[in-house]
């Protein structure tokens, strides 16, 4: 495991992915394709991988399941941190972390628990127990149901120094730039808006200095060459990429809820990878739709 001040050295400014969960024609978990894909991802320079996650249909996953995909992932990742999605209610979310760590995953990206609003304080404790259920790094996905003020997010800091990450995912800018002004290097701060390139360089603004590609799962290239571009703040490039590729892709993710996971799931079959349907409540591209897909890839070469 990789301690927790580490990964945030690591991710700090490096790019991280998504990879999708492969399944197969009985909608089992495909450890052989997941593999033969990561191996592939991980040959490429990136900060850190987060399995099952939002575009891994976590929520689709039973905690077994998620805590195999983490074993899978740690066997070929290489040198890439293996960081996993991490959810639900306190108990729940407590014993998923523990299942993590115990076979040898870097980090938790704690999603948003499910489905009932919650008061601050009551959000406050939910990531106060998970952070001390676990030695591993624990990174807080601002999204949906789970966004946390920045008086917060100041004493859980205080409290659990594995707490080493804010990432957002609910475009309130206002909020972001008061968390990163706040809170200063005492965490690393990730970009997690989907298809999160659309809106990098307004969260650098807000002092995001990295964030989480989709699309990194299968245009790796592509994917890398924007991020370069972001860092270097070469914002000719960003924008030619946003309107020759991204643009494009996410006119033909729009065109259905839920095909922010099926688009990146064409997208890897078109690479050459098994990555098998997504599963219920979610559904896949049309036969048309992926035409689309296919058209833009080419012109990606």
């Amino acid at each position: 495991m990789i301690a927790p001040n580490e990964l945030k050295s690591i991710i700090r400014t490096g790019l991280l992915s998504f990879p999708v969960t492969p399944f197969d024609a009985d909608d089992n978990v495909d450890a052989t394709a997941f593999s033969s894909h990561l191996e592939w991802l991980s040959g490429y320079p990136v900060a850190g991988l987060i399995v099952a996650g939002g575009t891994g249909e976590m929520f689709s996953l039973t905690p077994t399941e998620i805590v195999e995909i983490v074993r899978t992932a740690k066997a070929v990742s290489g040198d890439a941190p293996i960081i996993s999605g991490c959810g639900y209610g306190t108990k729940l979310a407590c014993e998923m972390a523990q299942g993590i760590e115990a076979v040898g995953g870097d980090g938790i990206l704690l999603l948003p628990h499910y489905l009932i609003g919650a008061p601050q304080d009551g959000i406050e404790a939910h990531i106060r127990a998970v952070c001390k259920s676990t030695n591993m790094a624990v990174i807080v996905y601002n999204r949906g149901a789970s966004r946390v003020s920045v008086d917060t997010l100041a004493r859980l800091s205080e409290e659990c120094p594995n707490l080493i990450g804010f990432k957002d995912g609910t475009g309130d800018i206002n909020t972001v730039r008061r968390v990163t002004l706040t809170m200063g290097d005492r965490l690393a701060y990730i970009g997690g808006m989907p298809t999160h390139e659309l809106f990098a360089q307004a969260y650098r603004g807000a002092g995001m200095a990295t964030y989480s590609s989709a699309v990194f799962n299968f245009v790796p290239e592509t994917a890398l060459a924007f991020h370069k571009a972001f860092i270097a703040g070469d914002d000719a490039t960003c924008n030619k990429l946003l309107t020759e590729f991204y643009y494009p892709f996410t006119a033909i993710r729009d065109r259905k809820t839920g095909y922010e996971v099926a688009a990146i799931k064409a997208g890897v079959r078109m690479r050459g990878f098994a990555a098998g349907p997504v599963r219920t409540p979610l559904i896949d591209l049309t036969a048309v739709e992926d035409d689309m897909m296919r058209q833009l890839m080419e012109g990606r070469g």
